[in-house]
């Protein structure tokens, strides 16, 4: 398929801090894309912000790959937040 087929997203999801932003990208990196053939992926950060951005060959697996990245996400803000170093000072 043609690079104009693709439809690319991007996410950015801002954090507490750069140190966490960096954590949960790499957290999230390890785990390859199920169909890399169909789903490019690109994390980075930017000071506090992780940036996440999506090529997919459909909008259905878009929709899917950015769920499952934001499950993620929403997992390892909450494993931050219990066991990080600003866990013990609240």
């Amino acid at each position: 398929m043609a690079d104009s087929e693709w439809h690319t997203i991007t996410v950015r999801i801002p954090f507490a801090s750069g140190k966490d932003a960096d954590i949960a990208r790499q957290v999230i990196e390890v785990d390859p894309e199920l169909q890399p053939h169909a789903v490019k992926r690109t994390i980075t950060v930017e000071g506090d912000v992780l940036i996440a951005t999506f090529e997919t060959l459909t909008v259905r697996l878009a929709r899917l790959t950015v769920n499952a990245f934001l499950e993620n996400v929403d997992l390892v803000v909450r494993t931050i937040q219990q066991f990080g170093e600003r866990a013990d000072k609240k």
